[in-house]
């Protein structure tokens, strides 16, 4: 399985590096990637017959939004069946994704190897766009010029983007921190770890990317304020974000938004979000059972437009609506599904283990969650596969059942686990 892990990693570093995965380039490498993979857990599974799968309750409702994609499809009822085609490639490799993370993670051992890697990928990209805005020339990695405008940073052409991005990594490093769950020769490169993405999150300026992060931050300090004795780590809380203020401070703010006040106008108003929201609920309303098809709200919202602007909408900034506008209660009943299934099992795996070490790495998983969830309301994080890949991780991880050590007895398992070793 460690091949596989690996794989799925470098799918993950690739979909960041390439802009997100969103070009028609990147998504065939990745669900390219993601086919080869499974085929390597094919072969794996058919000679070692012994070894059986497992399942997760969040493939179920994953599976059944797929279904309703393809119904749309063979039907006809999209309206653009080559768009709903499209979209239901990305979701099938979105789908094996997830579940080759299922069969590949399962121990802690294995979900120490993924902490790592998450907090460096955090760190690699947060560092890099921090860099690339500082020197910014104008161009995505100095050299590729941005055709159709955006407002970038990092290896994203959307800031908002990357600040989910941050979102979902952030976590990995932060939760362990505060709780004190990370030894102590390993301190300061955690804590380097959990500031240098909230400093980008900042500084990407994305307003629904620092909201998210404030709802992350409230959800933590409530669950820690509901444990007695856990309450001073508040304080760890507390110094990791002065460190992450100070270095905003120090790199200077007012100097990068001035560099980008050139690009103010290609953002999306709130005034246009509002007429977004309010065309795709009509969308909904009138295909309410099926909606219109995957990836068809750019091709059926210009008849529902009510504040033009020159601009085309591909999406509504708001993946709930857009969900419910292309799938309609089907589809809507499926994300509905998905969600109950994320926040009982991974509550309910978190009351289990705690705050062990294993209670911390399933807390970083909710925490991420939820701040994706949240950005969800103003964005389409969801359509970026980088994120939405990113994203069914840290919700495996959240609802996973971590196999500990077996020779250990439950009071050495959990002392052992009380820390990161």
């Amino acid at each position: 399985m460690k091949f596989l892990r690996l794989g799925l990693c470098v799918l993950i570093s690739f979909a960041v590096a390439a802009h997100g995965g969103v070009e028609d380039w990147a998504r065939a490498v990745l669900e390219t990637g993601a086919a080869f993979l499974f085929s390597i857990w094919a072969l794996r599974f058919y000679f070692h017959e012994k070894e059986q799968p497992v399942l997760s309750p969040l493939l179920p409702p994953l599976a059944a939004f797929f279904l309703v994609g393809l119904g749309q499809w063979f039907f006809r009822a999209s309206a653009s069946p080559y768009n709903t085609r499209i979209e239901l490639s990305l979701l099938l490799a979105s789908l094996i994704l997830l579940f080759l993370c299922v069969q590949a993670f399962r121990t802690l051992h294995d979900w120490r190897s993924f902490v790592w890697f998450g907090m460096g990928l955090g760190f690699v990209v947060s560092v890099f766009g921090i860099l690339q805005h500082l020197t910014f020339n104008g161009k995505l990695y100095w050299f590729r010029e941005l055709r159709y405008g955006g407002i970038p940073f990092g290896p994203y052409v959307n800031r908002n983007h990357f600040a989910g991005l941050m979102e979902l990594v952030l976590p990995l490093a932060l939760v362990p921190l505060v709780l004190g769950r990370v030894r102590r020769e390993r301190l300061a490169i955690v804590a380097l770890f959990a500031v240098m993405p909230i400093a980008a999150l900042f500084l990407s300026a994305s307003r629904g990317g620092i909201v998210s992060f404030c709802v992350q931050l409230a959800l933590l300090t409530y669950l820690l304020l509901r444990r007695r004795g856990l309450g001073k780590h508040l304080l760890g809380v507390a110094a990791v974000l002065l460190a992450a203020l100070l270095m905003v401070t120090w790199l200077g703010v007012g100097q990068i938004l001035q560099r980008f006040s050139s690009f103010q106008s290609l953002e999306v108003t709130e005034g246009k979000r509002a007429a977004m929201r309010r065309g795709s609920w009509h969308i909904f309303l009138d295909h309410p059972l099926a909606g219109t098809g995957l990836g068809t709200l750019q091709i059926v919202y210009p008849p529902y437009e009510t504040l033009y602007d020159a601009k085309i909408v591909n999406h509504s900034h708001n993946d709930y609506l857009e969900a419910l506008a292309e799938t309609g209660v089907l589809g809507g009943s499926c994300c509905a599904w998905f969600l109950a299934a994320l926040l009982l099992k991974s509550f309910s795996r978190f009351r289990q283990n705690d705050f062990s070490f294993v209670g911390a790495l399933q807390l970083s998983g909710i925490v991420a969650c939820a701040g994706l969830l949240v950005h969800a309301l103003v964005d389409f994080n969801f359509h970026i596969p980088a994120n939405l890949w990113l994203f069914l991780f840290m919700a495996h991880l959240a609802t996973a059942e971590i196999q500990q050590p077996p020779s250990a007895s439950p009071t050495q398992r959990h002392h052992r686990s009380s820390r990161n070793p």
